[in-house]
């Protein structure tokens, strides 16, 4: 926030709470690890009948990032528009989607590709289990959709219908290939 790097340049409002060493909100931590961890099991359901597939992780790395940055989409006109966590200033660049630059969508998939590349180890499961006989686990899709949702509400109620449009699709898009990633 401080560096305009590799967001852009943009501002935490009062909206976003109290802010670490008077620049970083203290929920944006929180929301990075619940939107890396969510969109890992989303992909994970996804990809589900691959997971024997030898380049499977890095599937799964790309999987998750592109569900992060998706994501990251549909958040941008809920928090930036209607609630106003943030404000973005202008940039050299004038193609924007909910005030956010385009650098911003490029910034998240950078980041959440480095946070991936060194958590990712301490991702994987590594006791031996049967995994073919275990259930999938929904909960991170439950999470991701209704996450969605409320930001599809909230620009449902500003009026913001390219934003309800993404957000409706990119819904019913994950949910139906988790699903069928799942019962595969």
């Amino acid at each position: 926030a401080a560096t305009a790097i590799p967001f852009g340049p943009f501002n935490y409002t009062d909206s976003a709470g109290p802010r670490f060493f008077n620049t970083l909100a203290w929920p944006i931590p929180l929301v990075w690890v619940v939107t890396i961890l969510n969109s890992r099991g989303v992909a994970r359901l996804m990809l589900r009948p691959w997971r024997k597939v030898r380049t499977y992780g890095f599937w799964l790395i790309g999987f998750t990032v592109a569900l992060a940055v998706m994501f990251d989409i549909a958040l941008e006109p809920f928090a930036a528009t209607l609630r106003h966590y943030w404000l973005w200033h202008p940039t050299r660049l004038s193609l924007t989607w909910g005030g956010a630059p385009v650098t911003n969508f490029v910034g998240w998939l950078v980041t959440a590709l480095l946070i991936l590349a060194f958590a990712t180890p301490a991702l994987i499961d590594k006791r031996q289990r049967r995994s073919a006989n275990r259930p999938p686990d929904y909960h991170p899709l439950v999470i991701w959709l209704l996450s969605v949702t409320l930001f599809a509400v909230g620009a449902a109620t500003r009026q913001l219908w390219p934003a309800v449009i993404y957000c409706v699709a990119t819904g019913i898009v994950v949910a139906v290939f988790a699903v069928r990633g799942a019962r595969w």
